[in-house]
């Protein structure tokens, strides 16, 4: 499948729910430059309270994984679907559809999540975005406009 996914992954705890950690935390990048732009491919960039957010990057060959986006050829376009995770707040039970592609487009799609840690029952946040491009891509394209975007980021208590 001809696709280049990105994701941003951004974690923290309640202290980074405001103040000066806050606006840090909010002006990480949403995007960044692609390793290589061959599909199919996978990046992802993790960027974490406890790390000081500095960005962990992992490169996989290959689709997203299935459990985490819906990926279909229809005719000369690539369908795209999120799926939320199961086990992050708040439920959505009212989602947007799913988007089609065609060569050379691409789609940002942003949701976050609150969750319970599993030790201490504390509040754990994240915030995804997958940036994601049908066929083989300029290197900075997820640093341009997309040309799709869906934004499902709900406040979280």
């Amino acid at each position: 499948m001809d696709v280049v996914a990105q994701w941003v992954r951004v974690s923290w705890t309640k202290q980074s729910r405001g103040g000066h950690h806050a606006a840090r935390r909010n002006a990480l990048p949403t995007a960044f430059t692609v390793p290589r732009p061959q599909a199919p491919l996978t990046h992802e960039v993790a960027m974490h309270e406890h790390d000081g957010f500095e960005p962990v990057i992992s490169l996989h060959d290959g689709v997203p994984s299935w459990d985490a986006v819906q990926l279909r050829y229809i005719e000369d376009q690539v369908r795209v679907e999120l799926i939320p995770t199961a086990w992050g707040m708040p439920r959505r039970h009212r989602r947007p559809p799913a988007l089609r592609l065609t060569r050379g487009q691409w789609l940002r799609w942003q949701i976050n999540y609150r969750f319970t840690h599993h030790c201490t029952g504390n509040w754990l946040y994240r915030s995804d975005t997958l940036n994601i491009a049908h066929g083989p891509v300029p290197v900075d394209i997820f640093l341009t406009e997309p040309d799709q975007s869906i934004d499902e980021r709900a406040f979280l208590r």
